[in-house]
C-alpha cells in the first residue's frame, strides 16, 4: 500500500519537486510538500512561502547558491492537502538517502511536519522551533547539528512570530559560522 500511496501522488501531480540549490552545500533545508507553484515549475519553495524563505536565507548571507533545500515528499498531495502518514512513511526512507548524500554541516528542518517526521517527536513546531539536537541516521558518518523553524506560510499568516523566525537565523548562523567558518 505505501507504492500506491506514493505512485497515487505520482499520478495526481504534475511535476517531481526533488530539490534545488547547491548539493554540495553545508547547509540543507527540509520542507513538507511542494504547493501548486513548486509543482507547476518542479522546483521547492517558488511561491510566496518561497520567495519569504529566499528573503530569510539572504537576511544571514545565504542564497540557493550556498543552501541546498528539498522536502520530505517530491509530489504535491492534491489541492494542497497535508500529506498523509502513510505518505510520509512511504517517502522518509528517500529524505534520509537525500539528507545522507548531501551530508550537510547544518540541517534545518522547515515546519512542523518536517520535524516531527525527521526527528520522531510528536510536540508542535512552536516547542521544537529553536531547539537544537542532532540528527542521525545509519549512513551518515557522523550526527548532523539540526534546528526547527518556521514555515514561511506560518509566517505569512502569523508575522508575530517574525521575531522568533530572526533569533532561529541568526542561531543558525552562528552555529554555521562556528562550525563551518564564515
Amino acid at each position: 500500500s505505501d507504492t500506491r500511496s506514493i505512485c497515487a501522488l505520482k499520478h495526481t501531480a504534475t511535476n517531481l519537486v526533488f530539490g534545488d540549490g547547491n548539493p554540495r552545500a553545508k547547509l540543507m533545508l527540509v520542507g513538507e510538500a511542494p504547493g501548486a507553484d513548486e509543482d507547476r515549475l518542479g522546483v521547492p519553495f517558488v511561491g510566496v512561502s518561497g520567495r519569504l524563505l529566499d528573503r530569510m536565507l539572504a537576511a544571514i548571507g545565504f542564497d540557493r547558491r550556498s543552501a541546498y533545500i528539498t522536502n520530505l515528499l517530491p509530489w504535491r498531495p492534491p489541492g494542497n492537502r497535508a500529506p498523509t502518514n502513510t505518505e510520509i512513511e512511504a517517502c522518509l526512507p528517500f529524505t534520509e538517502r537525500h539528507i545522507e548524500l548531501v551530508d550537510p554541516a547544518i540541517l534545518v528542518f522547515v515546519g512542523g511536519v518536517a520535524a516531527k517526521t525527521l526527528l520522531g517527536r510528536n510536540e508542535g513546531i512552536t516547542r521544537l522551533r529553536g531547539q537544537w539536537t542532532d540528527y542521525g541516521s545509519a549512513h551518515l558518518p557522523r550526527p548532523i547539528p539540526s534546528v526547527a523553524i518556521f514555515h514561511p506560510a506560518y509566517l505569512l499568516r502569523s508575522p508575530g512570530q517574525k521575531a522568533l523566525a530572526w533569533r532561529d537565523l541568526l542561531a543558525i548562523k552562528g552555529r554555521y559560522d562556528t562550525l563551518v567558518g564564515k
